[in-house]
């Protein structure tokens, strides 16, 4: 049987989830957020249901601490919230949810989600430890149509031999660009990009692995 972690300060929503979904799936649910990581370490959960407004606590930087941390960020993560609008969801799936619900719930698109998401299989984990770190970086390269581009941006995870981050312009996946610590001169290196995300979106996510460095990179 897969398994679901909840995380929802709401005792009566988590109620709920385990009278909907609980003949399908076995249920670990938590009203504190701030144990939420632990809980996914220990259980390993299939999926992770999360609430974006919680006293005391974003539900967002949890979003994007599932995202990014190492052990958990191939786990589909859906946000279960009361707050409505395109730009919230936009938001959180810049974050990295893998769908996004609203309050009161509809259990049956949300059991069918799951099951579009568990269907994929969970993808084999990254061999390398990811941490999630913000490294401010300076990219050169050329732009998926072939036209020389310059921008700043910043890491959302890094590993020994690459880092994942946001990019404003449009770049092909296995075109490698140039990188640099803001504020040196000193090249980094040259980085390939191996896969993108959130093509649609105004800040498409691209993961790179260095081919060649030249220069010190943030971890040793």
């Amino acid at each position: 049987m897969a398994k679901l972690l909840v995380v929802d300060d709401e005792e009566a929503m988590r109620r709920l989830v385990r009278l909907n979904l609980g003949d399908t799936y076995e249920i670990v649910d938590t009203g504190e957020p701030d144990q939420a990581l632990a809980l996914a370490l220990e259980h390993k959960p299939d999926a992770i249901l999360l609430d974006l407004r919680m006293p005391k606590y974003s539900g967002f930087e949890l979003c994007r601490t599932f995202a990014t941390f190492s052990s958990t960020q191939l786990v589909p993560l859906v946000v279960i919230s009361g707050e409505a609008g395109s730009k919230t969801k936009d938001f959180c799936r810049d974050l990295g949810a893998a769908a996004y619900f609203e309050k009161p719930v509809d259990f049956d698109a949300l059991q069918e989600r799951l099951q579009e998401l568990l269907k994929q299989g969970r993808k084999e984990r990254r061999s390398e430890v990811r941490v999630a770190l913000r490294v401010p970086l300076k990219l050169k390269g050329l732009t998926a149509d072939g036209k020389p581009f310059e921008t700043v941006t910043s890491s959302e995870n890094v590993s020994l031999s690459g880092f994942l981050c946001a990019c404003s312009v449009s770049l092909a996946t296995g075109s490698v660009v140039e990188v640099y610590l803001v504020g040196s001169p000193i090249l980094v290196g040259k980085a390939r990009i191996v896969r993108s995300e959130l093509q649609n979106t105004e800040y498409p996510r691209y993961g790179f692995r260095f081919v060649e460095k030249s220069g010190q990179w943030v971890l040793q």
